[in-house]
């Protein structure tokens, strides 16, 4: 970064994930936002992007979304804002939180254990409960998508001090230099 003074890093993840830990120098503008508003942020932005979220997956999600309008030059952080951290890059920290895939895991893994005990010990049809869940996961992976996870982004616990609108979050980035 220090080197590339015109690259810019977008940090995908909503702003309760980047209140917690980001990229010294990144702009928040969450997924929904940037799927929103591809176009008024792409005209904001230069050829040197960066993608960051957790896993990849968001920023992948909002690479190939920028490459529908024209910007096909930009990366994807590869292990995301932890894995930089990790790596001893300069980060800044803030209240700690579960990642938002955690907390996934605990919400499907709970249902699905409710689901079996239960049908061993109340009802037999409450197993119906992990074969649900089981379903929605097989969906989720076929289409890369998580409705889990955007009911849970929506928890009060996962809400940011501020929540940055498109025109608050697309603004924070400085204008593309010609």
């Amino acid at each position: 970064m220090a080197q590339h003074q015109d690259l810019v890093v977008v940090d995908v993840r909503s702003a309760a994930e980047f209140e917690a830990l980001h990229i010294k120098g990144s702009y928040n503008v969450p997924l929904n936002l940037l799927s929103e508003h591809t176009e008024d942020l792409v005209s904001r932005l230069g050829e040197r992007v960066v993608l960051v979220c957790h896993s990849g997956v968001r920023a992948e999600q909002a690479r190939q979304r920028l490459a529908t309008v024209g910007l096909e030059s930009a990366y994807v952080l590869e292990g995301g804002a932890s894995g930089f951290a990790d790596a001893g890059g300069d980060v800044v920290r803030g209240a700690s939180r579960w990642d938002l895939e955690r907390q996934v895991r605990l919400v499907v893994g709970s249902l699905v254990l409710t689901g079996l005990v239960g049908g061993k010990f109340v009802s037999p049809k409450l197993r119906t409960v992990a074969g649900i869940i089981g379903t929605g996961l097989t969906f989720s992976a076929a289409t890369n998508t998580c409705a889990m996870g955007k009911a849970l982004s929506a928890m009060p616990w996962n809400k940011a001090a501020v929540e940055p609108t498109a025109t608050s979050a697309i603004q924070q980035i400085p204008a593309r230099s010609e």
